[in-house]
């Protein structure tokens, strides 16, 4: 108490405001090697270091610049520096369905929602559209599901590719 006490009184003499001044915190590390600080002490069965914690107020110090700017070269039309700054936009890390993007978010979910096969659209969303089929069967390393008479008395046959993609769709009586 006494020792906060004198903290607080030292540095309102000095002009600082308490909370700038550095503190003393316990630094324990577990056999797993997680860090964790407490004011209190660490477990016995954690290793202990003492640690200071400073907490300037902002604002104080010299500022540090984020990046060094580039130096302009001479010689150089301000024209050509403006062409040389337009550079095409490039997509880096396009989300790819692996049916070749033939459909896109939107229509993906109408076909769904619709119970529609169309082509580019996977097992997944056949399956989100259908259910589970009533009958599956491969065939040289191509999927053919087999949904049986619906409320109209027509059975539905989607076949996938290798990858699992909607290949043809047909549709036959009973």
């Amino acid at each position: 108490m006494h020792g906060s006490l004198y903290t607080g009184l030292l540095a309102l003499a000095l002009g600082l405001p308490p909370f700038a001044t550095a503190a003393s915190v316990f630094r324990c590390v577990d056999a797993a090697g997680k860090v964790t600080f407490s004011q209190r002490g660490c477990p016995i069965d954690q290793q202990q270091a003492l640690q200071q914690a400073e907490n300037p107020t902002p604002g104080n110090g010299k500022p540090v610049p984020m990046a060094t700017p580039k130096k302009k070269v001479a010689g150089k039309s301000g024209m050509a520096e403006k062409q040389q700054n337009k550079r095409e936009l490039v997509v880096v890390g396009a989300q790819d369905d692996g049916c070749g993007n033939l459909l896109d978010a939107s229509q993906r979910r109408q076909a769904t929602i619709r119970r529609e096969v169309r082509d580019g659209m996977s097992r997944a969303d056949i399956e989100s559209a259908f259910g589970r089929p009533d009958k599956v069967s491969t065939q040289n390393g191509q999927v053919r599901y087999t949904y049986e008479a619906d409320g109209n008395g027509r059975s539905r046959q989607v076949a996938f590719d290798e990858a699992g993609c909607v290949k043809t769709k047909t549709k036959k009586n009973r």
